[in-house]
């Protein structure tokens, strides 16, 4: 891979991108409260599943098909797959996550290249651009495969969440560690998973998250906006 595309990915994945990933904790926190993630093994099984059967399942499908529309001036295809995001998130807090995260991300895009079509249309997205076909835009534009796009996009969320896990649960950094190097492990087949799943197979079913999150909605004391 051009070495400029694979900084460029690098970036993305990074939790210093100015979209603020760390604010959300997807419902991990939730769990902590409800005692389902107290330790290490907990929460990595928690992430393991989260990864497999969320993001492999529904996000990461979305930012492959969603690069490739790209890529095509698919622009039918586009506005597809951010009604599919927006109406599959089966929480108002897991519904703004995605809505602010891509308004973010446009913005940032924006700044870069304001007068690329496909970052307009990105903006001309209602009531917004969501956070995965905002993230395949970025990453078409850095002309990286579709693969090692898929791989940023996933270490990108694990990096984020092994951080919430610190936050919320009674964790050390070196547990972190080895909970990320786990997951770490995990990605390479989940995306290339992703990359083939048929589109009848595309779904967002996760009941115990949905739950939890709705719970934190109104969980009396918190430190993520999800």
């Amino acid at each position: 891979m051009d070495p400029s595309a694979f900084l460029q990915l690098m970036w993305l994945a990074s939790p210093a991108l100015p979209v603020g990933g760390f604010s959300y904790s997807e419902g991990l926190e939730a769990a902590v409260a409800s005692a389902r993630v107290s330790n290490e093994a907990e929460a990595a099984t928690w992430l393991h599943d989260q990864l497999v059967l969320a993001l492999g399942r529904a996000d990461l499908p979305v930012v492959a098909r969603a690069f490739e529309a790209w890529q095509q001036d698919d622009l039918a295809g586009i506005e597809a797959l951010n009604t599919w995001v927006r109406m599959t998130r089966e929480s108002s807090e897991f519904r703004q996550q995605t809505e602010q995260m891509g308004r973010s991300l446009h913005d940032w895009l924006r700044q870069r290249h304001a007068e690329e079509p496909r970052v307009q249309h990105l903006g001309g997205l209602r009531p917004a651009p969501t956070w995965p076909v905002a993230f395949a835009l970025a990453a078409a534009q850095t002309g990286a495969p579709l693969r090692q796009a898929l791989l940023a996009h996933a270490f990108g969320w694990a990096e984020n969440m092994v951080q919430a896990a610190l936050k919320s649960a009674p964790l050390g950094q070196s547990a972190g560690q080895r909970i990320l190097q786990g997951l770490s492990e995990a990605i390479p087949a989940v995306v290339e998973r992703a990359m083939h799943l048929p589109e009848a197979e595309q779904q967002a079913f996760t009941p115990m998250l949905a739950i939890l999150s709705a719970q934190h909605e109104a969980q009396y004391s918190r430190l993520f906006r999800s």
